[in-house]
């Protein structure tokens, strides 16, 4: 909501207002010489340099430390800005020293700019750390010495052997501008005692002597390839020299072979090989820094051995975007940007006319420091701002001027500035206008944040001119506020008015849920829930009542942790009312009612008996039911199957007597007719007697016998018929087993009985029938 609200007042000082915002052209102060890094040499002058351009008249003076440097017999000034130590000491007999950080001030009228630090160090010479050491090698082996010391400048390392300079221009001679020195196919007369020589401009010295003792004759005995001494890690600042070593032995000679353990190639600019196998990289920069590898590899064959260093490759700070000259009228804000690079990444800190510039107030750093941000400026920010970049690599400076603009006539600052609470969440701030020129008044602007936030967490409000108030909402409850008024003319805004303070109100709490739960005919438990919308809450209180009376009962008043009561209702026949709220120290906050009726309760413990006897009626019917649909269902089945097999059975026997016996006539098909309706088989009646829907199994036992003599006619009598005679012709008809129509049956060869006493088999669905 801030933000939105500065968006707002953005759009609207963009209608209310046009700033003048200007780009200071030309250099009203800077250097055009600094300082530079320097070794002095003990009694000997110093000469450090400084110039700076502007408009003038323009003063120099230096510091030391931090602290001024006064001009006495052993400092002097010149005028363009140069100083000039005339006796370089360390070590004063006061105890002092002129080495230090020495600092070049140049001031004008438009302010004060001061140089990047330049260190002064005396040249100095210490005593040899790492002597040579005496060695023995084989002849064509290897051989090599090494000696430190420390020393300011670096000291020049050379070699002497037997007290006379060793000869670098034979190639088997290689001397590093570390202090090593190699000397590779080791031949007899190399041998001797062998001194390392330092000297810098603080004087010469002489280490101890180290021998070299040769082997007098030639090793042919295969050696595999070893590292006798790989690279270093390295810490370097660019446009030095990293040398990277690897002295590798074994018969036949390795190969030494060098690559970057990230795969980068390591590039041929810059790059040499030195003597055997020694890496050297020249004006190192940033993006040589890496891992490198030496490796020594057998010829021929892939026998190697490896030796790895880090080489670390540091960078000044130097600027990517220094700070731009501005101007600015005053109340609006200033912005300057700084932007720098370096490895490491250099850390960014301000000064404003030489002075560390500390954040506060309406002067705020962000980004890094990367933006100084100056709110509501005034004529006593006007001034030179720096911009200084500073790493382990070294230091750089630029800077920038703020001009102020005052526009004559511009309105006074609001007056009597006050505010008031409405709600938890809004506060009414009015202002009187300004004492002065308040004609050209475009509009205000009402600048809020929380009185315990930084400046920084400031956010504004345009408000039109003939308003001289404003409701701020969308604030949080009981919490203080800070505002204060400016006015805005075309050329300009005014002072900011005083400040003034207001505290939000308090919020009471959100109403809680509620439930309630009948335990039994007299009593209601009430359970509460306390919501997290709204204010903290202390505690609640309980009331209820009979819903048609004017009064409740209670408060019951519970701590915040109590979310539950039960209820003792007298009257089970009313209908209650119960209502929960809580409260804070700020008052009570609505409260959720609930209706509750005891009525349905009573009624359930009188109805309530040792047995449901209807429900147990029910589910005894209900089960009787199902079983004896079961036993119908399996009776039906086993009825029809019964009735297929003795059909069938019957009407293979008949036929064969049929084809027997001569015809009688009418009167045996009448006989045949009493018969069969006696077994109740041929009976359309005792067909679905038993069975009273259709059968499945019948249906089944018919696709059975698919294929037998007669099944169509079969399906014919199950159906039924009225004319049992016309029926009994049918089946006669059907009974043929040759193209011989028989048309009577003789009524003294049938027999039932032959049919009971008939065995039944079962056969494959297809088979034909057996009439043997």
């Amino acid at each position: 909501m801030a933000t939105k609200r500065r968006r707002l007042a953005a759009g609207t000082l963009g209608i209310y207002l046009v700033v003048f915002v200007g780009t200071v052209t030309g250099a009203e102060l800077s250097f055009t010489m600094e300082p530079s890094d320097i070794i002095a040499v003990q009694e000997q002058p110093l000469m450090l340099h400084c110039q700076a351009e502007g408009i003038p008249p323009i003063t120099t003076q230096w510091r030391r430390n931090g602290a001024p440097l006064l001009q006495d017999e052993n400092y002097s000034m010149f005028a363009n800005g140069s100083l000039l130590i005339g006796h370089f000491q360390r070590t004063k007999f006061d105890g002092s020293s002129d080495e230090g950080d020495y600092e070049c001030v140049a001031q004008n009228s438009f302010g004060l700019v001061v140089s990047r630090k330049a260190k002064v160090q005396a040249a100095t010479m210490a005593d040899f750390h790492v002597h040579p050491h005496s060695v023995r090698a084989d002849l064509a082996g290897v051989a090599r010495f090494q000696c430190q010391v420390h020393g300011l400048p670096e000291p020049v390392i050379s070699w002497e052997k037997d007290g006379y300079p060793v000869d670098t221009s034979d190639e088997r001679y290689t001397l590093l501008p570390t202090g090593v020195l190699q000397i590779t196919g080791v031949r007899l007369d190399d041998g001797g005692v062998f001194c390392c020589v330092a000297h810098n401009s603080a004087g010469v010295k002489h280490s101890a002597g180290a021998r070299l003792t040769v082997s007098g004759s030639q090793s042919s005995v295969y050696k595999d390839p070893m590292i006798l001494v790989g690279p270093e890690n390295l810490t370097l600042t660019v446009h030095q020299t990293a040398i990277l070593e690897c002295v590798a032995t074994g018969h036949p000679r390795p190969i030494v072979s060098w690559s970057r353990l990230d795969g980068r190639p390591i590039g041929v600019e810059g790059i040499q090989v030195v003597g055997t196998g020694n890496l050297m990289i020249s004006d190192v920069r940033v993006q040589h820094s890496g891992v490198y590898v030496c490796a020594a590899n057998k010829p021929g064959t892939r026998l190697r051995r490896t030796a790895q260093g880090r080489l670390v490759v540091q960078a000044p700070a130097e600027f990517v975007q220094p700070p731009q000259s501005i101007a600015r009228p005053v109340g609006t804000t200033a912005i300057f940007t700084c932007l720098a690079q370096g490895e490491p990444s250099p850390q960014l800190t301000w000064l404003k006319n030489g002075q560390i510039l500390e954040p506060g107030g309406h002067v705020k750093l962000r980004n890094n420091n990367s933006t100084l941000t100056i709110n509501g400026i005034s004529q006593e920010d006007e001034a030179i701002y720096q911009c200084v970049a500073e790493n382990s690599a070294g230091s750089s400076q630029a800077s920038a001027r703020l001009s102020v603009l005052w526009a004559d006539g511009l309105p006074g600052a609001p007056t009597g500035v006050h505010a008031r609470a409405l709600t938890p969440t809004s506060i009414r701030v009015a202002w009187e206008e300004p004492a002065q020129n308040t004609q050209d008044i475009i509009g205000y602007v009402l600048h809020i944040r929380k009185t315990a936030d930084p400046v920084e967490m400031e956010y504004q409000e345009a408000v039109s001119k003939v308003t001289l108030q404003q409701v701020v909402g969308d604030l949080e409850p009981s919490t203080s506020y800070s505002f204060y008024v400016k006015a805005y003319t075309s050329r300009g805004a005014s002072k900011a008015s005083s400040t003034t303070q207001e505290s939000t109100l308090g919020e009471v709490p959100a109403p809680p849920s509620l439930y309630t739960k009948v335990v039994n005919s007299s009593m209601v438990q009430a359970t509460w829930e306390a919501s997290a919308k709204m204010g903290l809450h202390d505690g609640f209180r309980l009331y209820y009542r009979e819903a048609h009376a004017t009064h409740f009962t209670g408060p019951l008043t519970f701590p915040r942790n109590v979310t539950h009561y039960s209820i003792s209702l007298p009257d089970p026949a009313v209908v209650y009312e119960i209502k929960v709220l809580a409260f804070n120290r700020h008052g009570d906050g609505n409260a959720t009612l609930r209706f509750v009726s005891l009525k349905e309760a009573v009624e359930k413990s009188v109805l309530k008996a040792p047995c449901d006897c209807v429900k147990e009626e029910q589910s005894k019917t209900s089960t009787t039911g199902i079983i004896i649909g079961i036993h119908i269902g399996v009776t039906c089945i086993i009825f029809c199957v019964l009735f297929l097999m003795f059909s069938y059975r019957g009407r293979l026997m008949l036929c064969k007597t049929v084809q027997a016996t001569p015809p009688v006539g009418r009167h045996a098909a009448t006989v045949l007719e009493t018969s069969s309706s006696s077994q109740g088989a041929l009976s359309p009646n005792s067909l679905h007697g038993p069975c009273p829907g259709p059968c499945p199994e019948v249906d089944g036992a018919r696709h059975s016998t698919k294929g037998l003599p007669g099944s169509g006619e079969r399906e014919r009598l199950v159906s039924g018929s009225a004319n049992t005679t016309h029926v009994m012709e049918n089946l006669l008809a059907s009974c043929s087993l040759n193209e011989t129509q028989m048309s009577t049956l003789p009524l003294d060869s049938f027999s039932l009985l032959e049919e009971r006493e008939a065995q039944f088999h079962v056969r494959p669905a297809g088979a034909q029938p057996d009439e043997g």
